[in-house]
């Protein structure tokens, strides 16, 4: 899974003793933000909002499956509520607020951002050593019962997920090929060369050979406007688009 980490918001106790020492559950919540773009909602959850500060979580995950580490301590995403007798969910939860409007428009999820979901959940688990139970929505979490109705989908189901994934039941995610036939190499971050000035030139950045942020951020839109899975990397299907383009 891709991560990048944005400013961090370091707030209250040092983060082993929050996120380690007091953490009993996670918490699954929607960033209710545009359905358009990847994560535009970053900087909200950063910094917060007039009625609340931030940071809004620890982590973000947007439609692509990249994580954003955000904060190393409490966050301000709970609210009043309880799951499994945890009733202090600033303190005791680590949130992770995914790009999604929380509409019937913007659903289902990209299964990338799904599958990252997952995996991310029972990795922070399985790391803490507590049981898929230990991950709720913020639907289940807020009191009283129906003040929140996010994430839209089947909690009970992406747990099953989760668990499938901790104890090694799960599927291994697909890994994108070195090479494509024609010989060309996958191409990503701190990539460089004449070929990443070729996918440069293609996508309409500067073609300076340099594959960094602003290549990666067009590469993104550009497998959305072609139907490809949007992570920024270009291998064998983004080729093949990139090849139906002149130039």
């Amino acid at each position: 899974m891709p991560v990048s980490k944005s400013p961090w918001c370091l707030v209250g106790k040092t983060a082993d003793t929050v996120i380690w020492g007091l953490l009993k559950a996670l918490f699954v919540i929607i960033t209710a933000g545009p359905k358009t773009g990847n994560m535009p909602s970053l900087r909200i959850v950063t910094d917060g909002r007039s009625d609340l500060p931030g940071p809004l979580s620890q982590l973000c995950l947007g439609r692509d499956g990249t994580f954003y580490v955000v904060a190393a301590g409490r966050a301000f995403h709970a609210g009043k509520g309880e799951w499994q007798g945890v009733t202090n969910g600033n303190t005791n939860m680590i949130g992770i607020e995914a790009e999604n409007n929380g509409k019937n428009d913007d659903f289902p999820w990209p299964e990338v951002q799904m599958d990252a979901y997952r995996r991310g959940v029972a990795a922070i688990l399985k790391h803490v050593g507590q049981d898929k139970i230990m991950c709720c929505g913020h639907k289940e979490y807020a009191l009283p019962h129906g003040r929140k109705s996010d994430p839209i989908f089947n909690m009970n189901v992406f747990r099953l997920g989760v668990a499938a994934i901790m104890d090694g039941r799960a599927q291994p995610p697909l890994m994108i090929p070195p090479v494509d036939t024609d010989g060309r190499p996958t191409l990503r971050r701190n990539a460089t060369g004449d070929l990443v000035k070729r996918v440069q030139a293609k996508i309409g950045v500067s073609a300076d050979g340099n594959f960094g942020a602003k290549t990666e951020a067009a590469v993104r839109v550009f497998q959305r406007n072609h139907g490809i899975v949007p992570d920024g990397i270009v291998g064998p299907q983004t080729w093949a688009a990139l090849d139906s383009i002149a130039g």
